[in-house]
């Protein structure tokens, strides 16, 4: 029994004991942080200090949204000193730290906030082109930078400017989470913004917005022509007027403008013209027979024109035709148009050859001089009895059973 006691008296000194030196380590390894200020402005120099008790020198960990590192101290009259790298304090935003010591682990935060300082302008503005009548706009973005390259303090107060025609306006914008915008709207007429920004004394470079033509609205269309015979030479001119948008600016240099033409057949010819000034041209030949001409002129899936009717008279009334070299010669003229001189050069004449009441092949050529010369080689055209028809200026002439030999 005695031996009992005696052995819990000896195991409690032993505790007793080991209690004592575990206090003893705790005080001579306690540290405690001596900065108190957690706010700086960024590019400022950070030192952190801490009192020891030891000559030990643990580890300090950082971090912030670039990255994380590990620090070294120095160590003066029981002061751990640790110098926050430039990379860090560079940056603006929170840096967490941690002291790595086991025994006693501290931990906090570190605010970095930006200079109240611009020294440069990050501008970017778009879309560079914009329509006309105040519904369009373009967007100015405007990002304000430190020296260090950070992002200024929120409410930095930005001057956007823009100058139009005559008008030039300023207006008053500030930064919110780290850029400051603003929605520049187009006016009535059509022309060249310029636009630019400043803010704290710095400007920003030059940009040009073109404010461009709304749809162009409905326009009207005219003929303009030498005569008006159907002789397949002369030129009529097709011509717009000047084409608009709704609050009456003059459409782009270049609109696209198409010109449908039906004629008495039904057929649908095709001419285009582009605007300059406005209006727009187009060219077509005359028909080489009397027709009728419906024009209507488009900007496709925009606007349209009003139709005109333009008439050609025909040009030729008659045309001789002569068989010669065994009827194997043919010769169409004298071409004559509304003067009686010689048609242009450039009729067109066709020869229909017949056989047993089925055509064969059928020739054209064009007029020269005035006349045209159909050759039927004996190599291709055997001995025999044929049907010719003959066209030229929409008139038609028939010969029946001409023998070729």
């Amino acid at each position: 029994m005695i031996l009992k006691r005696t052995y819990l008296l000896l195991l409690g000194l032993i505790l007793l004991s080991s209690f004592a030196v575990v206090q003893q380590n705790e005080t001579l390894n306690k540290i405690e942080l001596l900065t108190t200020q957690t706010e700086f402005e960024v590019g400022s120099s950070i030192i952190l200090k801490f009192s020891t008790s030891k000559k030990e020198q643990p580890l300090l960990y950082c971090s912030n949204s670039y990255g994380s590192t590990v620090i070294s101290s120095t160590l003066k009259n029981n002061i751990l000193e640790f110098y926050i790298p430039e990379n860090i304090t560079k940056k603006i935003g929170v840096v967490n730290w941690k002291l790595l010591n086991e025994t006693n682990p501290l931990s906090g935060q570190l605010n970095i906030n930006p200079k109240a300082e611009v020294a440069t302008l990050e501008t970017y503005i778009g879309p560079p082109s914009i329509e006309a009548g105040e519904t369009d706009y373009t967007m100015l973005v405007v990002i304000p930078t430190d020296s260090l390259d950070n992002p200024v303090p929120t409410n930095t107060l930005v001057n956007a400017k823009h100058q139009f025609l005559t008008s030039e306006e300023t207006d008053d914008i500030f930064t919110k989470n780290l850029i400051a915008y603003r929605n520049i709207y187009s006016k009535k007429e059509s022309g060249r913004m310029l636009v630019s920004s400043e803010s704290i004394g710095i400007n920003s470079k030059e940009f040009t917005i073109n404010v461009m033509p709304a749809i162009p609205t409905d326009f009207k269309i005219s003929a303009t022509r030498p005569h008006d015979y159907a002789d397949g030479n002369q030129i009529t001119t097709f011509t717009t007027s000047i084409i608009k948008d709704k609050q009456n600016n003059v459409v782009s240099d270049g609109t696209f403008v198409t010109f449908f033409i039906k004629n008495k057949n039904q057929n649908i010819l095709k001419t285009t013209g582009t605007t300059i000034d406005g209006i727009a041209t187009s060219k077509m030949i005359h028909p080489d027979y009397e027709d009728n001409w419906n024009v209507k002129a488009y900007v496709d899936g925009m606007s349209e024109s009003n139709s005109i009717s333009v008439d050609y008279k025909q040009v030729i009334k008659d045309f001789d035709v002569a068989f010669s070299e065994k009827n194997r010669l043919i010769t169409v003229g004298p071409l004559q148009s509304f003067m009686q001189q010689m048609i242009p050069d450039g009729l067109h004449v066709k020869l229909h050859i017949y056989k047993n009441n089925s055509r064969i092949e059928t020739l054209t050529k064009t007029s020269f001089n005035g006349y045209v010369n159909f050759k039927l080689k004996s190599a291709i055209y055997n001995h025999g009895n044929y049907d010719f028809t003959i066209e030229t200026a929409g008139i038609s002439k028939e010969f029946k059973t001409k023998k070729l030999w």
